[in-house]
């Protein structure tokens, strides 16, 4: 019995650490980066984002910026305040929550954006657990263990 709560104990604690263990970083745009005539939408299509992964926007510093928004602001390319602007040009975004995120260059007050440099993307909650390495415990009936002998009997011949 102990083994088994060790087991299950081992499994909890594996599924709980599974989404950090499992992140991926995910550079916008590969070697493109983030930048102007970059097909973002194209870049994400295909790519399956869970909590814990993250993005990371490369961009020459000065040159574009990176804002989260709502999914209204990424519609209408609306930029918000400067304040909340990513301006390191090596921007790393941890998508800690799952839903729909709207991302947008806030460069030309908004003309960056309204050139197609903006990303949208789903965050799923957890990713899929990897595949068991073993098959299932087998239980065993038989307290002790069986022996090809142990249906024989032996005899000691003397001479």
């Amino acid at each position: 019995m102990a083994s088994r709560a060790f087991l299950f104990a081992i499994v909890v604690v594996a599924a709980t650490a599974a989404p950090a263990a499992f992140a991926v970083d995910y550079v916008v745009g590969d070697d493109a980066g983030w930048k102007l005539n970059v097909n973002y939408t194209a870049w994400a299509q295909g790519k399956e984002f869970y909590v814990g992964d993250r993005l990371v926007f490369k961009y020459a510093v000065g040159v574009h910026n990176v804002y989260k928004v709502n999914g209204t602001a990424f519609q209408e390319c609306t930029v918000p305040p400067p304040s909340g602007a990513l301006t390191s040009g090596n921007d790393v975004v941890t998508l800690a929550v799952p839903g729909r995120k709207w991302y947008l260059c806030g460069v030309g007050n908004g003309t960056h954006c309204e050139a197609g440099m903006k990303l949208v993307i789903t965050v799923f909650s957890a990713a899929p657990a990897p595949a068991p390495m073993y098959g299932a415990p087998v239980k065993h009936t038989s307290k002790k263990p069986m022996s090809i002998w142990s249906n024989w009997k032996l005899k000691l011949i003397h001479f």
